[in-house]
């Protein structure tokens, strides 16, 4: 940030009081602006044992796959913005949300909450994010054409619960550089 988001002038950082680490502070109206980590929410849509996946058409991985999800807006809950994100890349309805992952990713200001769902009616097709969509079975995901490490953590962790029958909420970490393959 270069310009205070309320009055226009110019900033510096510094650590205002009472806090622990440095803030973008308007020189002029003392405006604390805060930079915090983007919430960003999606699902895992399955349909008759197999699960929907998107190739992307926009970067960055442009022409990987991943699941629907993407940033929440404000205003929307995180089960809204999880049936948006499917609407808008999958042309498909979810219902049946139950919480599956939270995975932090810190160091680039993300975190990321996951949904296990259950296509309305089966139908989709690819939203204007994504180049096409398919339905897999586990041995049929393009492991190495995944976009994300936390993606590919998420389906590794989903089709270990689904071999158990029962599926417990995850939570945990993505460090930099992680390989998940």
């Amino acid at each position: 940030m270069k310009y205070c988001g309320h009055c226009g002038s110019k900033g510096d950082y510094h650590i205002p009081e009472g806090d622990d680490r440095p803030r973008f502070v308007c020189t002029e109206c003392q405006a604390i602006h805060y930079d915090n980590p983007k919430m960003v929410v999606g699902c895992i849509p399955l349909w008759q044992e197999r699960l929907l996946l998107c190739r992307r058409a926009i970067e960055p991985r442009y022409g990987k796959w991943t699941i629907p999800a993407g940033f929440l807006e404000i205003g929307e809950t995180v089960q809204d913005g999880a049936k948006r994100e499917t609407f808008e890349e999958a042309g498909a309805r979810v219902e049946d949300l139950k919480p599956f992952a939270l995975y932090n990713l810190s160091f680039v200001g993300q975190v990321y909450f996951i949904f296990l769902s259950h296509l309305t009616d089966g139908k989709f097709h690819a939203g204007h994010e994504s180049i096409t969509v398919q339905l897999f079975e586990e041995h049929e995901i393009p492991w190495n054409e995944m976009a994300f490490p936390v993606i590919r953590k998420v389906l590794h962790q989903y089709f270990k619960d689904a071999s158990k029958g029962r599926f417990n909420f995850h939570i945990g970490d993505i460090a930099p550089g992680i390989n998940l393959s």
